[in-house]
């Protein structure tokens, strides 16, 4: 991983703090092997997601989700995939 970031102009000091903050948070786990710390994710990608997504919601459309898909509607962000998708979900939501 520190190569991949390193070939995008990240410094290995960069790195390492990145991790240290991750591992205060919460984010991801380590453990020694030898003189090398090796890294995993401490959560599950389904709940981060979830998470993210409501600060998101929260942060910019102050915790409603209609200006959010009015937005991408305006923007012509929404396909006709997206749209079958959205209206099944609340079709699914109502019942």
């Amino acid at each position: 991983m520190a190569e991949r970031l390193e070939s995008r102009g990240w410094s290995l000091a960069t790195i390492k703090t990145m991790l240290g903050r991750l591992v205060a948070k919460g984010a991801i786990s380590h453990r020694e092997d030898g003189r090398r710390f090796l890294y995993s994710p401490a959560i599950e990608r389904e709940a981060y997601v979830g998470s993210e997504s409501r600060r998101f919601v929260e942060r910019l459309f102050g915790g409603r989700l209609s200006p959010l898909v009015a937005r991408l509607a305006e923007e012509d962000a929404l396909s006709d995939e997206d749209i079958t998708a959205i209206e099944a979900l609340l079709k699914e939501l109502k019942s």
